[in-house]
């Protein structure tokens, strides 16, 4: 699908690689329905994009049903239609195994990563459904295939987005609705930040390994809107996330000892 001409729905809009996907299709002619939590995030895109009256911001938490329910009537009063929906709101966990996590950082991951995406699909499917031409685009994780000590809730809560995602593709395939599952490996936004995890630990720990840089956001955009262009199953963001994918099918074994090896200073030896 192309984008231009299309209103398309962003959350987690204000920063990161949602902020760099609503700059990347308004710069390709479509609408944007900005969506974010923090107000502050969605008046600095206001304040960048120069979007005028191509864009509309809608401060929301997706983990209000209520709230999501009202979107699409929001979204459509202003732009007239809703053609493509970017689920990549979502949020990490601190940095700590399954059974030291508190059951409120348990709830919130999964409130926020994969019923926040649920609400969002519920809600907007039927709008989708109307049109000639739509398009369903939900952001997990490599995460979601590649199990991350430390992070386990945060991959259940992505694997559970994929597995969703991809029950969708197949629900979907007799209908106008296209769908994409993107996977990204490591980015360069605040995810950490905006999840109120402190990566303090992990700048003590190990250096990263000598030549590896995370992925600019606005490259990974780019490569999410080229995915969506070509009509992608699964995006894969980054070169880790390829090539992790690939080593994850061939030795799961040895791939999931590589990632603990990486993440043994983080966590401790115990």
């Amino acid at each position: 699908m192309r984008v231009s001409g299309k209103v398309v729905v962003v959350t987690g809009a204000g920063s990161g690689i949602g902020r760099e996907l609503v700059v990347a299709l308004l710069a390709q002619g479509a609408r944007v329905a900005a969506v974010d939590l923090k107000e502050e995030g969605l008046e600095g895109l206001v304040a960048s994009s120069q979007g005028g009256e191509g864009l509309s911001t809608h401060q929301l938490d997706v983990t209000d049903r209520r709230a999501v329910r009202a979107l699409p009537e929001e979204v459509i009063a202003h732009h007239g239609a809703v053609d493509v929906v970017i689920n990549n709101a979502g949020i990490i966990q601190p940095f700590e195994r399954v059974h030291e996590l508190s059951d409120e950082v348990i709830e919130r991951t999964m409130d926020v990563n994969f019923y926040g995406t649920l609400w969002m699909v519920r809600a907007f499917l039927p709008h989708l459904l109307e049109r000639p031409e739509a398009y369903l685009v939900n952001v997990a994780s490599m995460g979601a295939f590649l199990p991350v000590p430390g992070q386990a809730i945060y991959g259940a809560s992505k694997a559970a987005v994929k597995l969703m995602t991809e029950g969708l593709y197949a629900e979907l395939m007799e209908t106008s609705v296209r769908v994409s599952l993107v996977m990204p490996g490591a980015v360069a936004t605040d995810i950490a930040a905006n999840s109120g995890v402190s990566m303090n630990d992990a700048d003590g720990g190990s250096e990263p390994d000598e030549g590896y840089h995370a992925l600019a956001a606005d490259k990974a955009a780019a490569i999410i809107l080229e995915g969506i262009e070509d009509e992608d199953l699964h995006i894969l963001v980054g070169s880790d996330a390829r090539l992790m994918q690939l080593a994850n099918r061939i030795a799961p074994k040895s791939s999931i000892r590589l990632i603990q090896r990486k993440m043994r200073d983080l966590l401790g030896d115990a």
